[in-house]
Order: C-alpha cells, then sequence, then structure tokens
C-alpha cells in the first residue's frame, strides 16, 4: 500500500472516531499526546519550556496545539495553521419527542450549518455529543460525551407516487420533513423523556443527573476508499476535519526548532464563528500571548511577533464537477488528486492576496507539491471560511487553501487521496521552514 493511502486510512479512522466536534478534540488529544505534547489548561498559569510542545482546549470543542521554537518570537513569529472541528447536520432540540399518530415517535431537529438535506435521508443514523451532568457545584456540572453508535434513527423519503416533484426541485421543509423516526410505539411504550432515559442508559447515570445536551445526529456508514484504483475518499465530515487531521499530523512530524509552530481546529465555523471557541473570538490570539508572555516578551514585542507571523487557512475547496461543469469559473478550475487549491475571492470572502498566494505557491514548491487556485464563478455567491475571520483578530499576513472535493456539505463527501497527502506535505514543510 502506497503512503498516501495509508494516509488516507488514516484519517478514515479519525473521521470515523468523531462523531462531534468534542469527540474529534478527544481524538486529536489522543494523538498528540501520543507524540509528545503536554496539555496546559487555560485557567492555570502556564511555564513553557523551549522546544517544548503543548496542547489547550476551550469548550472541549476547539484545540490549539503548539511547539515553541529555540529561536525568540521577534525573529520568526508564529506560523500558524487553521481548521475547524464542527461539520453541518442535525442538532437534536430540548424536549426532542413528538409522536405521529401515536404510532411513530420521531426526534425534533434544527438544521445546523449549511447542510445538503436530501443526502440525510434513506441511511442509517445514531446520535453523539456532550451531555452536561449534575455536579457538586452548579457553575461546575460534569460533562460526559456520548456516542449511541448503534443505528437507531432514520428520515425516510417520501415515495415517488406521493411527491412527483422530488427530482425537479422539490423544497424540503426541515420542520415537517427532516426530523428522523426513533422507533414505533406500543401500549407499553413510555415516550416522555425517551432521549434522556436512553442517554443515561448509555451512559450509567441517572437520567435526573442529566442537566442538559449539545446532540447531533451521524451517518453510522463508515468511511472508505473508492474509485478503480482506490483514488478517491468517501465519507462524511471531510469539511473540515481532513485538515485537522493534516495539519496536527504536519505539526507532530515537523523537525525545525527555531519557529513556534502552531496548528489551530476552531469550532462553529458552519454557523458563522463568533462564539467564544470559533475564529471570531480573541481566544487564539490570547495563546499566543500568553507564549509570547512565557518568553518574557512585551507588548510591543508581541505585536512585531504578529507582524512576522503567518497563517494557512485551511478549509476545503470545490473541485470542478464532471456533471455540473458549468458551475466553475471558466480558468481556475481545481481538480481532485492535483494538489491543494488556493481560495482568492475580490471579495475578501478569503484573505488570499497576492503575496500571501506567492508565498504559498512558494512552500509548496519547495514540497514538491502541485498547487491549483479556486475563484467563484462572477455569477455565483461563494461561501467563506476562517480566514478573513479570524483577521478580524489577528491582523497578520494570510492565504486560504484546501484540498479540492466534490459534494461539499454533503452527508457524504468526495475528496482526493493524493490531495491530503499533498496538504500534509505542505504544512509540514511550512512548519520546516
Amino acid at each position: 500500500m502506497t503512503i498516501e493511502k495509508e494516509f488516507a486510512k488514516d484519517l478514515i479512522r479519525f473521521i470515523d472516531n468523531s462523531k462531534s466536534s468534542f469527540h474529534a478534540v478527544v481524538e486529536t488529544k489522543k494523538y498528540l499526546t501520543e507524540n509528545g505534547f503536554n496539555e496546559v489548561k487555560l485557567e492555570e498559569k502556564w511555564k513553557l519550556e523551549k522546544g517544548g510542545k503543548y496542547f489547550t482546549t476551550k469548550n472541549n470543542s476547539a484545540l490549539v496545539a503548539f511547539v515553541v521554537g529555540e529561536k525568540n518570537l521577534t525573529e520568526t513569529g508564529f506560523r500558524l495553521v487553521g481548521a475547524h472541528t464542527d461539520s453541518p447536520g442535525f442538532r437534536i432540540k430540548p424536549n426532542p419527542e413528538i409522536t405521529a399518530d401515536n404510532r411513530y415517535l420521531k426526534l425534533n431537529t434544527e438544521v445546523y450549518g449549511g447542510a445538503i438535506l436530501n443526502t440525510w435521508f434513506d441511511r442509517p443514523l445514531s446520535i453523539a455529543g456532550r451531555v452536561s451532568v449534575k455536579g457538586e457545584n452548579p457553575l461546575e456540572p460534569k460533562e460526559m460525551l456520548v456516542d449511541l453508535e448503534k443505528p437507531m434513527l432514520i428520515i425516510p423519503n417520501l415515495a415517488i407516487h406521493m411527491n412527483r416533484e422530488v427530482n425537479e426541485g422539490f423544497k424540503f421543509n426541515p420542520q415537517l420533513h427532516t426530523l428522523p423516526i426513533l422507533s414505533m410505539i406500543n401500549d407499553e411504550f413510555e415516550k416522555e423523556n425517551y432521549l434522556v432515559k436512553l442517554i443515561a442508559k448509555d451512559l450509567g447515570i441517572d437520567e435526573k443527573d442529566i442537566l442538559d445536551f449539545e446532540l447531533y445526529l451521524y451517518a453510522t456508514e463508515k468511511g472508505s476508499l473508492v474509485g478503480l484504483n482506490e483514488e478517491f475518499i468517501s465519507i462524511g465530515k471531510l469539511d473540515d476535519l481532513a485538515m485537522v487531521h493534516a495539519e496536527m499530523n504536519a505539526l507532530a512530524n515537523a523537525k525545525n526548532k527555531n519557529a513556534t509552530n502552531v496548528a489551530i481546529a476552531f469550532d462553529n465555523e458552519e454557523v458563522g464563528s463568533k462564539t467564544k471557541q470559533g475564529a471570531g473570538s480573541p481566544f487564539v490570539k490570547d495563546i499566543l500571548k500568553r507564549i509570547a508572555l512565557c518568553e518574557g516578551l512585551d507588548e510591543e514585542e508581541f505585536l512585531i511577533a504578529l507582524e512576522k507571523s503567518f497563517l494557512i487557512s485551511a478549509d476545503l475547496a470545490h473541485a470542478k464537477h464532471p456533471n455540473f461543469q458549468e458551475k466553475s469559473d471558466p480558468t481556475n478550475i481545481p481538480v481532485i488528486n492535483e494538489g491543494p487549491a488556493i481560495k482568492i475571492a475580490a471579495n475578501q470572502a478569503y484573505t488570499t492576496d497576492s503575496t500571501s498566494a506567492a508565498i504559498y505557491e512558494g512552500i509548496c514548491a519547495a514540497a514538491n507539491v502541485p498547487v491549483q487556485k479556486f475563484v467563484n464563478r462572477s455569477d455565483l455567491k461563494g461561501g467563506s471560511t476562517i480566514g478573513p475571520i479570524s483577521s478580524s483578530q489577528l491582523p497578520i499576513r494570510s492565504v486560504d487553501i484546501g484540498g479540492p472535493i466534490l459534494g461539499m456539505h454533503s452527508v457524504r463527501e468526495l475528496g482526493g487521496v493524493l490531495d491530503h497527502h499533498y496538504v500534509y506535505k505542505s504544512f509540514l514543510e511550512f512548519y520546516n521552514l
């Protein structure tokens, strides 16, 4: 098996275990700990050592890992790669039980982010997320992660005989048409607080101790390599766990000890990043400042370090779709397995400018990695990412890049085996400069 396929299979393992952003952070912490990183708490004083490898978390759904460089930050600045842990899908509402004709038990959900709704239909689904449990201090409830694992829900489609417009642009109503069925109801069925009872049983706790939860649906089908030569990665949450996987591996494997390297995994990018653990908050800037303070820098020296820093904002990019070729820009056409794409937008939905693009192209050239460019069609509104949002908190040079994929925001996306390894190699080269 090639190195690229082995790396892609490790990505699939990582995503399969990352059922929610909370689980993604647990998986990342496990990997970092196995590679010599030590956790530092935001609520405690830090004492960092040159060459030390550390990580910290925010809300247990965002994580920042870093290696302290041997040289002064005013010489090297910070070398940062940023990604995010969350993906579009469905979040379960409080008091979620809904009965239909007293025969079916459904769960009330709301859409999280820009999910492609129809891809969630007719698939085995389960539930994962965080549960807040009663503690000794009301200000400090305990947190427990839950993953029911078993395929126990499904969102069934309406038969085409009753919905002749389904293939002609039918508009799904997320309050009516996308509620998952959990069970049939019989006379002995206790449907009140059924989900809480289910969660309590899985966690082995008293249901009365559950105060609240953040629970999400996920598809239970495992990821796989597909294609005649297994050249594609088929799995959900490529956007953006693929970049989290690549950046953390690059950080752990980098050999350069001079610069301070940082890998960021924000949360809530898919809903705007305006949370304490999102790119729109100052938590990463605060972490960088604490690193600088541990090195004895004053405020002006910290600002100098920021000016010498560089951020690779790493999200996914759109590959040209072979069945919808008219949706792509006519001259900037990323293709799967031909390298990461630099993302450019005149409206600054991406932070890339000519200087930052040139820097990343130089990094890729040094790593022997092909590079492409992505620009939206001028008559189509594109998306955005953490780059411009993080720039409002960290005014440093930045480029937006991503591995090109198809089916972005589908419950199951399609990426390239070679591209994932190309992205990793570019990050590794960046950290080793």
